[in-house]
């Protein structure tokens, strides 16, 4: 949207287009989800997060990177669901990666920490203000693949946005690239073919 001429297709996994809207998008949600909703929280109790995440890191990473999930009973974790995940052992699923795998990640956040991920989400009150002096159009071919059992929803009207869509589900979570990782190469290779001819 806001550099049409450096991109000639997008290939978006997970989070699909998010229509900007009239509301601010930290004050609608804490409106319609809450205060424990994980976005409203980075935003409103800044630090506490952070914190929590940092002394538990890797518990809080080994119930991120879950998948199969859907499989078992739903459980309801109390309070703002990331914070309660760096404080539960063993939640349900199965882990995307090796222990090994994990281990790069954990010693990742042991040396930077978690302020500067979580300050993409406190920064999104900025973007949405930023992107309201953009036409909300993606012009360009995108493809699309997500998850059957992600909790990210579909947008409902993303065509509406992103006219050059095509759509593809796979099943599993939201974890796409490491559930699937050849299924996700099958569909972005030829995607990449025709959009992103380099001869």
């Amino acid at each position: 949207m806001m550099h049409r001429e450096r991109l000639c297709g997008l290939i978006n996994l997970s989070v699909p287009f998010m229509e900007r809207g009239p509301t601010e998008w930290i004050g609608f949600w804490e409106q319609m989800l809450g205060s424990d909703f994980y976005m409203v929280h980075f935003n409103r109790q800044p630090g506490v997060a952070d914190a929590i995440f940092e002394a538990n890191s890797e518990v809080f990473l080994r119930n991120v990177f879950k998948k199969n999930q859907w499989l078992q009973p739903k459980t309801e974790l109390p309070g703002m669901a990331f914070i309660a995940m760096a404080e539960n052992d063993a939640l349900p699923g199965d882990p995307v990666m090796s222990d090994e795998e994990l281990q790069v990640f954990v010693d990742g956040f042991a040396r930077s920490g978690y302020r500067g991920g979580i300050n993409w989400y406190r920064n999104f009150t900025r973007n949405w203000r930023t992107i309201g002096s953009f036409e909300q159009l993606v012009e360009q071919p995108v493809q699309f693949i997500r998850g059957e059992f992600d909790m990210v929803p579909m947008t409902k009207n993303m065509r509406d946005f992103v006219p050059n869509l095509e759509v593809h589900e796979l099943p599993c979570g939201h974890w796409i690239q490491q559930e699937m990782p050849e299924e996700v190469l099958a569909l972005a290779l030829p995607f990449l073919r025709e959009h992103y001819r380099t001869g």
